[in-house]
């Protein structure tokens, strides 16, 4: 099955075990298109999965090359058939490995712009999820936070920004691996279902080398009271 964003737009294929185009990875690559970094040329999107946060920044930015790190075989495969769907194999390119190596197959500092939507949950919390592949990718179990800020560390280049989408109740892990390879948080914006729910992701900029200044954003709102979408988020799918 064949997902279109909006009509004209990105087209993502479905596959068993890959987890499915989703919310949090639709908002990650929308703040990221609102990055305060100075240049983005390059960028890398660290477990890229599927290929839809490299696919929708590619999209949105026509000079941005980006490299999607995925370990998964079968995930890694279907970020590269995805990204030639949407035309974008020129500019696209995904390396089938593990982002806990990236010293071994990737210069430091070489990316303006480094992104993650990592696995949220520590072994033994969360939902088991029931096919392996996803399992990996919603648990720490081949990832943990401290691997994914580790590499965003190394990889993104000195005043770029590292940008991740996480749980809330993870927001102390966050930002002390941030801290502990020289990102600074920079900017922050919670996601709430409606605008009395409780946030039910957080999503972060940080500054490899930046000073500390935390702008806090307003928080991104998905639906009104009465269940409709909200306005921004109608002109995040185009609706």
């Amino acid at each position: 099955m064949i997902n279109e964003l909006w009509p004209g737009g990105p087209r993502f294929r479905d596959e068993a075990g890959v987890f499915r185009l989703s919310t949090d990875s639709v908002m990650l690559a929308y703040f990221a298109g609102n990055a305060e970094v100075k240049k983005r040329k390059s960028a890398v999107d660290l477990g890229c999965g599927s290929g839809i946060i490299s696919i929708l920044l590619a999209w949105g930015d026509p000079g941005l090359h980006i490299d999607g790190i995925e370990i998964q075989p079968h995930a890694a495969r279907l970020a590269t058939e995805n990204a030639g769907l949407c035309g974008l194999s020129d500019r696209v390119n995904v390396i089938e490995g593990d982002l806990r190596l990236c010293r071994e197959f990737l210069s430091a500092g070489a990316y303006d712009l480094t992104v993650s939507n990592p696995p949220y949950y520590t072994p033994g919390k969360g939902k088991r999820a029931q096919s392996p592949g996803k399992a990996i990718a919603r648990g720490e179990e081949l990832c943990t936070l401290e691997d994914v800020c580790k590499a965003a560390g190394y990889l993104t280049r000195w005043g770029g920004s590292f940008l991740i989408v996480h749980k809330p109740e993870r927001l102390a892990d966050i930002f002390r691996s941030l801290s502990e390879n020289n990102l600074e948080p920079k900017r922050i914006r919670f996601v709430q279902h409606k605008p009395a729910s409780q946030p039910s992701l957080v999503l972060i900029e940080s500054r490899r080398g930046g000073k500390p200044s935390l702008k806090i954003e307003a928080p991104l709102i998905l639906a009104n009271d009465d269940g409709s979408d909200s306005d921004e988020v109608r002109r995040i799918y185009r609706r």
